[in-house]
């Protein structure tokens, strides 16, 4: 039996839970019994034998019903893997819960993005404690990403990773374009449809995308930090500038890139036939190797069960190949 315990319950700690007992069967058959013995977050937790589908519903009714804190969960539960879902920031506050689970020899499955200031660190700790650490969902939402790199692509040589990695800005970009809208009014008609963010700072100056580079640079060993990152926003594209690089050919795109002499996150000319030129709020990766040539994936970056697929597909990973623990 697998037991699992989750941390973090906002969209997507939800959108697991939700998955988990919608394809229990489908899940089953494929990596054996599961039990989720614990799910915490700051208003409370929920623990024992309790269905996925109360807990739930609990949390859309304010909390969750116990007392207990989400690192007293961590400290204290028996559990074979921690999916920790909660909120990203720059900071040890969702670090703290995977280095007590990895300290237990558990595994860890995150979609938390702030493991960029900590990734090696993690990395060799899980390995150390005979454990994993595995981050499909910080990167890419859906799109196969992580695993991508570090399974099919693991004995080529990465040389560039050029990538759209922030859907609000691809969406705010795509407007521009189709409708030579300025920026103002398409953020704010983003905002309305619940793109944006009320404070959309982190997606439009590039700081979002610039943490999954960093990411992603660390998964293809280029020792990365925030820090590293030369960043610029889409703050002060105009109408005019896709105007002038429509009539050449061209549109505008954040572009992440990452290569062994540069991190960068900056708006770039992008030839209307490339596959980079996607429009909404898709992300994509292009990613040139020294043996396999360029290879393109692309798919939806962010959304509650696509990131909670994400995370569902780390799990098959970790039990498909080890079984249960």
């Amino acid at each position: 039996m697998i037991k699992i315990a989750i941390i973090g319950f906002g969209t997507v700690g939800q959108g697991v839970a939700e998955l988990l007992a919608r394809k229990r069967e489908e899940i089953e058959k494929r990596i054996g019994k599961f039990k989720v013995v614990a799910i915490a977050d700051l208003t409370g937790s929920i623990s024992g034998d309790f269905k996925l589908e109360d807990a739930i519903e609990s949390r859309k009714q304010g909390k969750l019903p116990e007392q207990r804190s989400a690192m007293e969960v961590a400290e204290q539960e028996d559990y074979d893997v921690m999916i920790e879902v909660t909120t990203t920031r720059l900071d040890e506050s969702g670090i703290v819960y995977m280095k007590t689970a990895l300290n237990k020899g558990a595994s860890v499955i995150t979609s938390n993005k702030s493991i960029a200031i900590a990734l090696p660190e993690l990395l060799k700790m899980a390995e150390k404690k005979n454990a994993k650490l595995l981050y499909e969902a910080t990167v890419g939402g859906a799109m196969p990403v992580i695993k991508l790199l570090n399974s099919y692509l693991a004995l080529c040589e990465i040389q560039r990773i050029n990538g759209i990695l922030n859907g609000t800005c691809n969406y705010i970009l795509t407007r521009m374009e189709e409708e030579g809208l300025p920026y103002s009014q398409v953020l704010k008609e983003a905002q309305e449809m619940g793109i944006a963010e009320s404070n959309p700072t982190a997606d439009v100056e590039g700081i979002d995308a610039g943490i999954k580079l960093v990411i992603l640079a660390n998964t293809i060993g280029i020792p990365a930090k925030f820090e590293d990152v030369e960043r610029e926003g889409i703050t002060k594209i105009t109408p005019h500038a896709f105007k002038v690089a429509m009539q050449k050919g061209f549109t505008i795109r954040l572009i992440a890139e990452a290569s062994r002499r540069k991190l960068r996150v900056s708006p770039r000319l992008v030839k209307i036939n490339s596959p980079l030129a996607i429009k909404g709020t898709l992300n994509a990766l292009l990613i040139n190797t020294d043996t396999a040539g360029e290879i393109f994936v692309a798919g939806r970056g962010a959304g509650k069960f696509e990131t909670a697929s994400a995370i569902l597909s780390d799990l098959y990973e970790l039990f498909r190949s080890s079984g249960s623990r």
